[in-house]
């Protein structure tokens, strides 16, 4: 019989990404959609596969309706995704953000507990946990304390501590994958990733003139969602529930990618970006770098794409979006 994934956030990058991955595998998944009134806008990352999958109305902050989805699904695993992940709009939605993040996690987590305390948890956790705390050798690992400096920050650490809570005092399966920013042509248009590389095309394809950034001098380990999404399937099929750092290992600014973009399509960015104040947070996190080690030598997850293959892929996917709309 075939494994069944409950994903929620199931329409965002990670959770199509998975979602596809888990079909591959053989899974029968379902995914928890939050109503939007666009309907367009719900499961455009998923249209492609959408008949092969069951959607399943629910919100975490509504915790009947996320009993309700597990009583009926019946899950063998469930990846909580779904969140207000984007750390600069969690200083303008601090409540909502605390709100869906922390207390959605802890919904979900009490749905398990009383409708199907077998089945195994992956908790969607973040390197912003981390926050300026950065070990001597400027890593951050599994013991590295966490020091967390932005809202969505303090939101995913609520999380990443009830997930553990609930794993020892009630023997639920809960892991939590402590992933560092990864990226993907998926990634929504507001992200630095995808706004940076959408905006270099125009520019090469004379539709825009400069891009205005925050700050470029801030550093983060960037991976493929792609990858990240085969960590998440190996984090909760292990033999016992853990905590797995996620990332590459290599640290790269947000002028360096700016510089590898431009590039790669031959223009020099120093031309073309231009930074503006309003784009800043207000506490900035500076560096992030993550140590893979552990989960590199207990689970055997090694990253196929490098940061250049990941601005291919990106720079690929947004040219033929924007030569299809010319």
């Amino acid at each position: 019989m075939a494994k069944r994934a409950l994903i929620t956030g199931i329409n965002g990058q990670d959770g199509s990404y998975l979602t596809e991955y888990l079909l591959e595998l053989g899974y029968h998944v379902g995914g928890l959609v939050r109503r939007s009134s666009v309907a367009e806008n719900q499961t455009h990352r998923i249209n492609n596969f959408i008949d092969d999958i069951e959607t399943i109305y629910a919100d975490l902050l509504d915790v009947s309706t996320i009993e309700q989805a597990i009583k009926n699904f019946q899950p063998d695993e469930v990846y909580n995704l779904a969140a207000q992940s984007h750390v600069r709009i969690s200083f303008d939605m601090p409540a909502f953000t605390a709100s869906v993040n922390a207390i959605g996690a802890l919904n979900v987590f009490q749905a398990i507990r009383t409708s199907m305390p077998s089945a195994r948890v992956y908790q969607a956790s973040s390197s912003e946990m981390f926050g300026d705390s950065v070990d001597p050798d400027g890593f951050q690992r599994e013991s590295t304390p966490m020091h967390p400096v932005s809202p969505y920050g303090c939101s995913k650490l609520f999380a990443y501590s009830i997930a553990r809570n609930y794993r020892k005092a009630y023997k639920l399966y809960i892991s939590n994958g402590i992933l560092f920013n990864h990226e993907s042509p998926r990634r929504g248009s507001n992200f630095v990733s995808a706004k940076l590389v959408q905006a270099a095309i125009r520019i090469k394809l004379n539709k825009q003139s400069t891009l205005v950034l925050g700050n470029l001098d801030s550093y983060r380990d960037w991976g493929h969602s792609k990858d990240y999404v085969r960590a998440m399937h190996l984090i909760v099929n292990h033999t016992e529930p853990s905590d797995f750092v996620v990332a590459t290992g290599e640290t790269h600014s947000v002028r360096d990618i700016c510089q590898m973009v431009f590039e790669k399509l031959d223009m020099n960015y120093q031309d073309y970006v231009r930074q503006d104040s309003k784009y800043m947070r207000p506490e900035e996190l500076p560096y992030l770098k993550g140590d893979c080690s552990r989960i590199r030598s207990v689970l055997g997850w090694i990253p196929e794409y490098n940061l250049s293959m990941l601005m291919d892929d990106m720079i690929e996917y947004y040219f033929k979006l924007e030569k299809a709309s010319t």
